[in-house]
């Protein structure tokens, strides 16, 4: 099917499911919602706020790249369009790759994503809910939440930080290395993307110095995504807040990064204790001058739009299971916990498409009433 997509659209009044986010998790719902025989556009809608196809890769730095550390999976049906990340062009920008397939991806399948509408706020309404946007409102039955977590990067609490006189950014804010050509960087994080700085700064930056919570490790281990999903289902399952998947993988031991450890240049320090306007301070007392702090410290996922639903647990998290909000029924959350990889996310679409179209034949949706609370 070679449709078209929605640019500036007002979404309809009324709808059976609402899809907030057309990244991967939200594609691969509307993909299994479509097979299942609803219409896009009709029986359900998805909302995103980007401008363009892509998620949030739409926003990453031009240099980064999809390779043996920066990875994304094909979505459901893809290969059949003939599209797939596996032969994807490596020499160019993983922004525009993910864009141009997604892009293709909603066309062939003529999914009819309504963008840029940005979400407010989603409030009870009757048997289902009403989701307020910045091109009106829509009432529906089922909300199916994946709007991710690239809005919401996180910068954990140090004492000084606002007297800091150098620059501080954070992932999505970062856009080239020779924006820091010459300078003494500190990079804050133990994830891949401090490394994708770390690498890509060596050689511009005059030099660059690597800050992580816990030790880095580089492992090639088959189990540890297995062990990273488990942690993140258990937090949502008791509604605490969601563990890094990184602290239950490692880094990926590629010749690169391992070469790149072996240099000198992958070699992480113990946390600082403090900023101070020209540097940090670390735990011995030494001060260290820097001139910019990359902060690449994760994300939280983003449910402010959620707040009206007062979903927070005393944990902090929200009470998820197998892709549903155990308060509310009607919500489920794409993306969200053990779905967050893009593997898992692929594999969410299918189980919360069934879970929708369950919700769907259902005469009404009952609150939950958390057990042992």
């Amino acid at each position: 099917m070679g449709g078209t997509r929605m640019d500036v659209v007002t979404p309809p009044r009324r709808t059976d499911v609402v899809i907030i986010g057309a990244g991967q998790a939200g594609l691969s719902v509307a993909w299994h919602l479509r097979r299942a025989g609803l219409e896009p556009g009709v029986d359900f809608v998805l909302l995103d706020r980007g401008p363009d196809a892509g998620g949030a890769w739409q926003f990453r730095w031009e240099a980064l790249r999809l390779d043996d550390t920066h990875k994304v999976d094909d979505l459901p049906g893809m290969r059949r369009l003939g599209l797939s990340f596996a032969d994807a062009d490596t020499e160019r920008p993983a922004r525009d790759v993910v864009r141009d397939h997604y892009r293709r991806y909603e066309d062939e399948l003529d999914l009819r994503v309504a963008r840029p509408v940005r979400v407010s706020g989603v409030h009870e309404h009757g048997e289902g809910f009403r989701v307020v946007t910045d091109h009106g409102e829509v009432t529906t039955r089922v909300v199916v939440n994946a709007s991710g977590t690239w809005a919401r990067p996180f910068i954990p609490y140090f004492a000084g930080a606002a007297d800091f006189q150098g620059v501080q950014i954070t992932t999505p804010e970062y856009r080239a290395a020779e924006d820091f050509a010459g300078e003494r960087v500190l990079v804050v994080g133990g994830g891949t993307s401090a490394v994708g700085f770390l690498r890509e700064l060596e050689g511009v930056a005059g030099d660059t110095i690597w800050a992580t919570r816990r030790p880095v490790t580089f492992e090639d281990d088959p189990e540890g995504p297995i062990r990273a999903v488990r942690a993140a289902d258990q937090a949502a399952r008791s509604g605490r807040p969601l563990p890094s998947i990184v602290s239950g993988t490692g880094l990926p031991a590629t010749p690169a990064n391992l070469a790149a450890r072996e240099r000198g240049l992958l070699v992480a320090r113990p946390m600082f204790t403090a900023i101070e306007p020209h540097g940090v301070r670390w735990e011995d007392g030494s001060f260290e001058a820097v001139d910019a702090i990359i902060w690449a410290t994760g994300f939280r996922a983003e449910l402010t739009h959620l707040a009206p639903l007062r979903l927070r647990e005393p944990g902090g998290g929200v009470w998820v299971e197998d892709g549903r909000a155990v308060r509310y029924p009607g919500l489920f959350m794409a993306g969200y916990g053990p779905q967050a990889s893009t593997i898992g996310a692929n594999r969410a679409g299918r189980a919360i498409a069934r879970q929708v179209m369950a919700a769907l034949r259902s005469p009404a949706f009952a609150r939950a009433e958390p057990v042992g609370r």
